[in-house]
């Protein structure tokens, strides 16, 4: 493929990438006056993008440059560079509601799909590698929880006019192939024969077989995958795993909504909490004589019930501070009477509770039986052991897909571990 494309688009390496800086004037500045020995390292290890730190003697920045095609599986499955529009615009208006939590953009270039932003320094980490590495984060549920408290309610009709939200609805709608791809990968490939599906065979060929032939499992999935396509509730993350958090342990950076759309609120809730699960019943591969993982296997589903009962605390915080305000999803002359208020708050928070535990279920076996593994099972060496741990996951994630509305608290779900 040719590094030149359409209106002007090439694929920069660390050569390019030193000119195109000295060219651009609000990288430029970040950087200082030594731009001829800068320091670049391409460090994109995620399934899309190329990514990379630049350092200087006076500053630091990190560019992010979308590729035509899925980088994981390469030329063969095309892919718009438009997305990285989308996650520059997400940024923005994440950062603005969040921003403690969500670094700076400093310069977006449509024609390159390019997106320089803050650098996310050293010593944080991607939560992911701490999890395996068995580190406690004392503050990522009240990170996480204020993160998506702050995002999903001030994006919602709970605060918007609709006007407001429509407005905001359709200038994503034209991210449509990404959210094809999560369509693809979450709710549809994992429950068919696919070529991109993997699993850790021969030990989960069964396992991967049954998950094909449920057909409860299979009711809910189209449930899920409906919500998905057709609730428009929030300005979504859309990838919020925990390889998109960044964390040391007094700060939490959200990064990479390049899947950010309109779309429902447990998606976000869903995908973080699942994933916190994964590294849960991980945590048997990892642990050895000097240390059997067992009071961290307790601290992170302290972490998961915190981050939902936070959330929820949050969220109904913000609702009640507004209830006057512009949203028209609930009137304030409609739902005055404070019994009634109540009552609409205790409904909605359950819907979205039940929401939240299906996607997490959904992310869960997809990350088992489909195209993108996790860390937290991959580094696992033995594959007998690695089998074992994916399996627990994964019959724990088929039955909280089927019985996710006999829940009512998150302690209920843990417990059910």
């Amino acid at each position: 493929m040719t590094t030149e494309g359409r209106e002007g688009f090439r694929i920069l390496d660390e050569k390019s990438l030193t000119e195109y800086i000295k060219a651009t004037p609000s990288l430029s500045s970040k950087l200082g006056t030594e731009l001829d020995n800068l320091k670049i390292k391409e460090v994109g290890d995620g399934n899309l993008n190329f990514v990379y730190i630049v350092i200087s003697p006076s500053g630091s920045i990190v560019i992010k440059q979308a590729v035509p095609y899925v980088r994981l599986i390469g030329e063969s499955w095309p892919m718009s560079k438009e997305r990285s529009y989308f996650e520059a615009t997400a940024l923005k208006r994440q950062h603005g509601l969040s921003p403690k939590h969500v670094p700076e953009v400093y310069h977006f270039d449509r024609t390159m799909s390019l997106i320089a932003m803050r650098y996310v320094e050293p010593p944080h980490i991607i939560v992911r590698k701490g999890l395996v590495s068995g580190v406690k984060y004392p503050l990522l549920a009240e990170h996480m929880s204020e993160f998506m408290a702050n995002t999903l309610f001030y994006t919602s009709l709970l605060y918007l006019t609709t006007t407001q939200h429509k407005s905001a609805v359709a200038e994503f709608c034209a991210n449509v192939e990404i959210c094809r791809l999560t369509e693809q990968v979450v709710f549809s490939d994992p429950y068919k024969i696919s070529e991109y599906n993997r699993w850790t065979s021969p030990y989960l060929d069964a396992d991967a077989e049954a998950v094909r032939n449920d057909k409860v499992l299979k009711l809910e999935v189209a449930e899920l995958k409906s919500k998905f396509c057709e609730q428009t509730q929030a300005l979504i993350h859309g990838d919020l795993h925990t390889s998109s958090v960044m964390v040391t342990q007094d700060s939490t950076q959200v990064i990479d909504p390049e899947f950010a759309f309109y779309g429902p609120m447990g998606f976000d809730i869903g995908a973080f909490i699942g994933n916190l699960f994964l590294a849960y019943f991980s945590q048997d591969g990892h642990a050895d004589q000097e240390n059997n993982r067992k009071t961290y296997k307790e601290w992170i589903m302290n972490t998961i019930a915190d981050t939902w009962n936070l959330f929820h605390k949050k969220f109904t915080s913000l609702w009640d501070t507004h209830k006057d305000g512009p949203g028209e999803a609930y009137l304030h002359e409609v739902y005055e009477d404070m019994e009634l208020w109540e009552l609409v708050k205790q409904k909605y928070m359950i819907g979205l509770f039940h929401d939240s535990l299906g996607f997490a279920a959904a992310k869960m076996i997809r990350r088992i039986v489909g195209v993108a593994h996790v860390e937290d099972f991959e580094s696992i060496v033995d594959p007998v052991k690695r089998a074992d741990c994916e399996r627990r996951a994964l019959d724990f994630a088929k039955m909280v897909m089927k019985t996710r509305r006999n829940f009512i608290t998150i302690t209920d779900v843990i417990s059910a571990v």
